[in-house]
């Protein structure tokens, strides 16, 4: 998961009115270390320094600098020009991109009370000053002056694109209605900033509150012995000690239940992470979800938009619904029809062991694995062993990289971060001169939010002289102290995946903070994510870190040839529980005002029926009341982009087979066509540039086994 940076260079906007207010507010104390750049390398945040009592008055001060600077652009006597108008945007705001950058990363992987308030109060005020700024009617009209007459500027290709996207974002904005109308449209973006936050806060809480706590450790059998110990050290965590408890992940399906004997406590875990959200009580988010919805349409129907599905997807590669909801629609059918035919194969399995009941969604990762071993002779489990976590990462990620394009990494211990498990690496660049520093944040914790992402402390701008410090953050089970980090297939994955964003945002090679690394379209910055796991399991990659955690031998061949053989095992499963929370997301942003529900489930279940996509065994990979892709803002009515961006993906790994696999050659290639050019061309105009035409979906629809169906 990927969050691509917003227009105002912070993303994050901030006090308007108590800005407008009180304009000789003091100046931000010297001693807060957000008053001036990081002295560390690369501005690289300095954690040790960094308390949760600067974050608010650093914001003020933050915003309160910003509208200064953005009044100064707006009221210039001069006629407007490109830089007295655009580069002075891009240059403005730097005290609130270095304030936002570093809280918003913090309050998702490593949050507290503290930091909540903070996120509740500066939600709706963030909003209002990004209102401050793009309905400012002076401001706009300089860039509509300029945008005008842009062909006459004599600009660069990247300045001209850049003059384009202020233009059409501040169009989309509202910078056009009414003065009444933006007076609505306040109100609109400030109660949608509020709800985002609750929701985000709710879903945390509530995966928390559902552990599933069990008596006994018969209860647990089929769990490996540090699974079961790290049960019980939660347990007593949460003050029961002698019981165990498994926390909720994020998804609706939980990692527990592939090895989990008994089926009622199965069950049991299973209900607990569907309910989330749906049981009542502080952490239920049903009201928050249909106000969302609501207050969405509404807005995009004032901005002149039939839903927020059209407005959302405007500047996406797929650009409206009607293109979106051909893909998901074209895949649904040959999707659900191979999970049934996996059903089928699970159902055989439970009838010949006598089990007496029907495949539900709590034993098909059980019986997957079972299935999986009677197929092609092996399990999970197996691999386990082969994937320490630190090989995965130095010696199988970095290790690609490395043969792809020439960069090389070493850790530093003298950086300081904000939890003990964190590690730092200076990145180089094929000609030893650094490149970025990277972060590597590996392990769940009960104050970090569920999934995978990668972020950016420091954005990568020549106009800024700034070279990039990215993070990437997992979620991987910790495992008691002594005892080695093994993963599982789907964490490598994982790893690499987001490894690919990291590269993204490494390789960035622009001029302007506006298009830097990862600022592409939503449906697009997947891509080049999903490139990177094809190096997991690429011969001479896997042959480098595949080893055995206790004697050093490498994964066996044959082992090995049953992991590939087995790629498509399950596609049906997977593509379907996608689907379906695809679709789910889309017909929440596909509403219009006045078709917005009263019950949430109801509507969830119908929308999942309308779509033939209700199969009971294969739940929606998150549902409506913990769907933060889709309720939080981030993938709003653009959860499809995963598998927009898959297409590409696929279409992309058939040109690095076809053309010699990891090779320096190819990857130069990508990195100069596509991955170092950011957000400074349309996304396709990218790809085309790199594969040499338009991407077709047969290599999708082979990977994914939906060929024939």
């Amino acid at each position: 998961m990927n969050r691509p940076q917003l227009l105002i260079v912070a993303t994050s906007i901030a006090l308007a009115h108590a800005a407008v207010a009180a304009p000789s507010a003091p100046a931000l104390d010297a001693a807060n270390p957000f008053a001036q750049p990081s002295s560390l390398p690369l501005n690289y945040p300095a954690f040790d320094k960094i308390k949760d009592d600067h974050f608010l008055p650093a914001y003020a001060a933050g915003m309160r600098a910003q509208l200064r600077e953005v009044e100064a652009i707006a009221n210039n006597a001069k006629a407007p020009s490109f830089d007295n108008t655009i580069v002075a945007m891009e240059r403005s705001g730097q005290l609130l991109a270095r304030v936002a950058a570093v809280f918003s990363n913090l309050q998702t992987a490593n949050t507290n009370d503290k930091l909540d308030a903070v996120d509740r109060e500066m939600s709706p005020k963030l909003a209002a000053h990004n209102d401050a700024i793009f309905l400012n009617p002076k401001l706009f009209k300089r860039i509509k002056t300029l945008h005008d007459k842009r062909a006459s500027l004599g600009l660069d290709a990247e300045s001209t694109f850049l003059l384009e996207r202020y233009y059409k974002e501040f169009v989309r904005a509202g910078a056009n209605l009414s003065n009444a109308d933006k007076q609505k449209l306040k109100a609109y973006n400030g109660e949608i900033a509020s709800l985002q936050s609750d929701f985000s806060q709710r879903v945390l809480k509530e995966a928390n509150a559902s552990a599933l706590v069990v008596d006994t450790r018969a209860e647990l059998e089929g769990m490996s012995e540090a699974e079961i110990s790290a049960a019980a050290l939660e347990a007593e965590k949460r003050g029961l000690k002698g019981k165990f408890a498994i926390p909720i992940a994020n998804t609706s399906s939980q990692p527990a239940l592939s090895s989990l004997t008994n089926r009622s406590t199965r069950e049991r875990l299973m209900a607990a992470s569907l309910g989330r959200g749906s049981r009542g009580g502080q952490f239920d988010t049903r009201e928050l979800v249909l106000r969302l919805a609501r207050l969405r349409a509404e807005r995009a129907a004032l901005l002149g938009y039939p839903n927020y599905a059209a407005y959302s997807q405007e500047l996406e590669t797929a650009k409206n619904p009607a293109a979106v909801n051909g893909l998901l629609a074209e895949l649904a059918k040959p999707a659900v029809n191979n999970a049934r035919k996996e059903a089928a194969e699970i159902q055989k399995l439970i009838d010949a062991g006598k089990g007496g009941f029907q495949v539900a969604s709590h034993d098909w990762p059980f019986y997957q694995d079972k299935v999986r071993a009677a197929k092609y002779n092996f399990d999970e489990n197996q691999l386990r062993p082969y994937f320490e976590l630190n090989r995965v990462l130095v010696d199988g990620v970095f290790f690609a990289a490395t043969r792809e394009f020439g960069i090389t990494f070493k850790e530093r211990k003298d950086l300081p971060v904000y939890d003990p498990d964190v590690r730092v690496f200076d990145v180089f660049d094929a000609d030893g001169k650094q490149l970025a520093i990277f972060l590597f944040d590996p392990y769940a914790r009960g104050n970090k939010q569920g999934g995978a992402w990668m972020n950016e402390y420091v954005s990568q701008s020549h106009l800024l002289g700034r070279k990039p410090v990215v993070g990437n953050h997992l979620n991987i089970p910790k495992p008691p102290s002594g005892e080695p980090t093994l993963l599982t297939y789907d964490e490598v994955r994982t790893t690499f995946h987001e490894f690919g964003h990291a590269l993204h945002g490494m390789f960035s090679d622009v001029k302007y903070p506006h298009f830097s690394g990862t600022s592409v379209p939503r449906d697009f910055v997947e891509y080049p994510s999903q490139v990177n796991e094809m190096w997991a399991i690429w011969p001479e990659v896997l042959a480098n870190y595949a080893k055995h955690h206790k004697t050093g031998e490498a994964m066996p061949k044959a082992l090995l040839d049953k992991v590939v053989a087995s790629k498509k095992f399950n596609q049906g499963y997977m593509t379907s529980e996608y689907l379906a929370a695809s679709l789910l997301d889309q017909r929440w942003h596909q509403l219009k005002p006045s078709e917005i529900p009263t019950d949430v489930l109801s509507f969830e279940a119908k929308a999942l029926k309308d779509a033939g996509v209700d199969f009971a065994p294969v739940p929606p990979r998150y549902r409506s009341t913990y769907f933060s892709h889709s309720m939080n803002g981030g993938y709003s009515a653009g959860y499809y982009a995963y598998l927009w961006s898959e297409k590409l993906d696929a279409d992309t790994v058939e040109w690095f087979m076809a053309n010699g696999g990891l090779t320096r050659k190819n990857g130069d290639h990508f990195r100069k066509t596509l991955l170092s050019r950011g957000g400074t061309a349309e996304a396709m105009d990218l790809f085309r540039n790199f594969r040499g035409r338009d991407p077709v979906i047969e290599p999708l629809l082979e990977r994914r086994g939906l060929t024939g169906n």
